[in-house]
């Protein structure tokens, strides 16, 4: 150590410790292939020179080794750590030793032993500021890592100032373990693979909110491009029986078509029936059609009198009794006297004690009657059709003439299925508040026209017409139609609603405007009037 206090010692090369930062791989690498470049270059002049023998013509000539420390090289391993640098390294105590520069005399060359005494001097004497015993116990501490002598120190020294990597243990360790640790690979495939998926999963959920959002589009244009096969061709094979009931329409017999197994979808025969000029007036009945026909094959057996079976009679709703007997009689060959003589004793058939008929009370349904039925049988099963139609309404067997009387008028005032509530609704409303009412259809019932429902001025100041519900206040004497299951339940459940008036304007839609005041009456018949000037053979 220097005497004089003003000079700053030179501190001790320990590249793992004087360095501000650790060498980066490359500087290792760069240093280590300096050393390896002077220790060649001085190995080449301590031997006599001799005459490098000439590669091969066939051969390449070798490549000189020779680099320059700042070009970076191929990777060549360290060097084995030795069993005397393993065992040194762990004996040192690193705890003691203070962080920073650690100032060395450098022309010390004895090794002094080191103990827990002169580790204690040292730090308490670096922490009193007294710099001279720090640097005597940090070389007595590093002293085996460094060498032995001054030359040692200036070796070292010339190896850090050149980059190189000294032969010190701490140096090699330093160099050739933590420098050389192999970098972790960043995993940029799972980054990739999850924007991937994301893409994905965004594009598919827009192709399936698309596709549901056109369905119906895409299905009529893949249904144009590539027809489906739902029809069956030609006039089939085996029987059925297939009823049309009254009341059904076009899309009841399609669908009820393709359950008998007749057609093989309902789209192709609705679809048949869209097409048809002009449309359609079905008549109920029991006919003979066969398996798996095409549409229009059974479309033209449904309109043929050859395909309706015998001994089936269809009685539409609203029809009057006078032509359900001749309906019967017809289908069944009984004579028409007959069956008029069986009705003329309302009593055998558990009607009620007013009726004078059977009106009201014969059911209109379809009935395929055995053959050889007699009258009185006909007849029965038509009754007792109409008290089971009564009881599934709820209506008591004590309001049974009331309210089929009420249901009769409905069934033939009543156009569209849902207004039949609102014109029972209307009567009600009338008959509580005292009014009459004023039904056309039972003008004309009195009169004998049983297929209309207006009426002319004379006909309805006719007082000699007890069916005259202008001129009689109240229900009128009886039923005037036979009121199927729709009629008889709008009695039992009106809607509720303030209307007093009802008028149906357009005779072919069935439309019907409902009124509370007599302005807007006289504004729907007028209404009506206009229809039937531009609609003329209605009555």
């Amino acid at each position: 150590m220097s005497q004089n206090p003003q000079e700053k010692p030179e501190p001790p090369v320990f590249p793992a410790v004087n360095r501000q930062q650790p060498l980066t791989r490359r500087e290792a690498r760069q240093a280590r292939e300096a050393e390896e470049a002077q220790a060649a270059q001085a190995q080449q002049e301590a031997q006599p020179r001799q005459q490098a023998p000439q590669p091969p013509a066939d051969r390449p000539a070798p490549v000189d080794d020779t680099r320059n420390p700042q070009t970076p090289g191929p990777w060549t391993p360290p060097p084995a750590e030795t069993l005397s640098n393993r065992e040194t390294l762990n004996g040192l105590d690193f705890d003691s030793v203070g962080t920073g520069p650690v100032p060395v005399d450098a022309a010390r060359s004895e090794r002094e032993p080191v103990g827990a005494t002169a580790r204690h001097e040292a730090a308490h004497g670096a922490a009193a500021g007294d710099h001279g015993r720090f640097d005597d116990s940090a070389h007595a501490i590093f002293a085996s890592l460094v060498g032995d002598g001054a030359d040692d120190h200036a070796a070292d020294r010339a190896d850090a100032s050149a980059g190189g990597r000294g032969d010190s243990p701490l140096a090699w360790r330093q160099q050739n373990y933590l420098s050389h640790e192999p970098p972790k690979r960043k995993r940029r495939w799972l980054k990739r693979l999850v924007i991937t998926l994301v893409v994905i999963l965004v594009l598919g959920g827009l192709a399936t909110g698309g596709f549901m959002a056109f369905q119906p589009q895409v299905a009529a244009l893949v249904t144009k491009v590539m027809p489906q096969n739902d029809d069956y061709t030609g006039n089939g094979t085996g029987s059925v029986t297939f009823t049309i009931k009254s009341g059904d329409d076009g899309s009841a017999i399609a669908t009820n078509l393709q359950k008998a197994g007749v057609t093989k979808s309902y789209t192709a025969f609705y679809s048949l029936l869209l097409h048809q000029q002009p449309q359609i007036v079905w008549q109920p009945g029991v006919f003979k059609l066969a398996k798996q026909m095409s549409a229009k094959a059974a479309l033209a057996a449904l309109q043929s009198p050859s395909s309706r079976l015998q001994n089936t009679a269809v009685i539409p709703e609203g029809t009057a009794e006078k032509d359900a007997l001749q309906t019967v009689a017809t289908a069944t060959k009984i004579p028409l006297a007959q069956l008029q003589q069986a009705a003329a004793n309302p009593a055998d058939f558990g009607l009620p004690a007013q009726a004078k008929t059977l009106e009201g009370f014969l059911f209109p349904a379809t009935y395929t009657f055995a053959p050889g039925v007699t009258a009185h049988d006909a007849i029965k099963t038509m009754v007792d059709r109409s008290f089971e139609a009564l009881d599934q309404a709820g209506v008591p067997v004590a309001d049974r003439w009331n309210d089929v009387i009420l249901a009769s008028i409905v069934q033939r005032e009543a156009g569209l299925k849902d207004d039949y509530p609102k014109v029972a609704r209307v009567f009600l409303n009338r008959l509580a508040q005292g009014w009459d009412l004023q039904s056309d259809a039972t003008v004309a019932y009195g009169t004998g026209h049983t297929d209309r429902v207006t009426t002319t001025d004379a006909e309805r100041a006719d007082a000699s017409n007890l069916y005259n519900t202008y001129a009689h206040p109240g229900l009128p004497v009886g039923p005037i139609s036979n009121p199927g299951d729709l009629a008889l339940n709008a009695v039992t459940h009106p809607a509720t609603g303030p209307w007093m008036y009802f008028v149906t304007w357009n005779l072919k839609t069935g439309e019907t405007i409902f009124s509370t005041t007599q302005a807007e009456h006289d504004a729907a018949v007028a209404k009506w009037q206009q229809w039937m000037k531009d609609n003329p053979g209605y009555e």
